[in-house]
């Protein structure tokens, strides 16, 4: 999982803590991510979505790690609605920031972010607290988007389980299904 770095530098004696957001609206981060760290031993703080900002303002973020669902060949990641904001923080901060994904999420014939399909999801999730109490209006338009897409340009390394790719992606990522092919064999 994209959570595997975080846990092998903890093994290997790492001392560091994780703010993790809470993934609005399926609050993915709350149920699973916080849960998987704090089981594994690791110092982890629940954060809002929209607190990201302060803890990097107030200098508690050295770095930023994000898992991704699909990588284009130029580096752009989608993740997570909310991911790319925190790229653009981050940037801001002048705090690196780090996509975790093994290389089964890259696709080489997906050329930019802009060749990936954003999926629409039922609006009552934003609508609704898990389907039970409204939250809003049912006359309320909604747009929710599962996943945004980070431009390559704000991500400072791919991480997967052959190697760290740099920029120019193009480059380093071939590198890394290289490196993959040889240790294959």
């Amino acid at each position: 999982t994209a959570l595997g770095p975080l846990f092998l530098g903890k093994e290997r004696g790492m001392n560091f803590k994780v703010f993790a957001d809470e993934t609005r609206p399926l609050l993915q981060g709350a149920r699973l991510t916080s849960y998987e760290l704090q089981k594994g031993g690791i110092d982890v703080t629940l954060i809002c979505d929209n607190m990201a900002s302060i803890v990097m303002k107030n200098g508690w973020v050295n770095a930023c790690f994000v898992g991704c669902d699909r990588i284009a060949a130029n580096g752009d990641a989608a993740n997570k609605i909310g991911t790319s904001g925190v790229a653009i923080l981050a940037k801001y901060y002048d705090i690196p920031f780090y996509v975790l994904g093994p290389t089964s999420t890259i696709d080489m014939n997906c050329k930019t972010g802009e060749d990936i399909e954003i999926e629409l999801r039922n609006p009552d999730e934003i609508r609704e607290k898990f389907y039970e109490k409204p939250m809003a209006l049912k006359e309320v338009k909604c747009y929710n988007p599962a996943f945004d897409v980070t431009d390559h340009e704000l991500i400072a390394g791919i991480v997967t389980e052959y190697g760290i790719a740099r920029p120019p992606y193009t480059e380093s990522l071939k590198e890394i299904f290289e490196r993959k092919r040889k240790e294959s064999f």
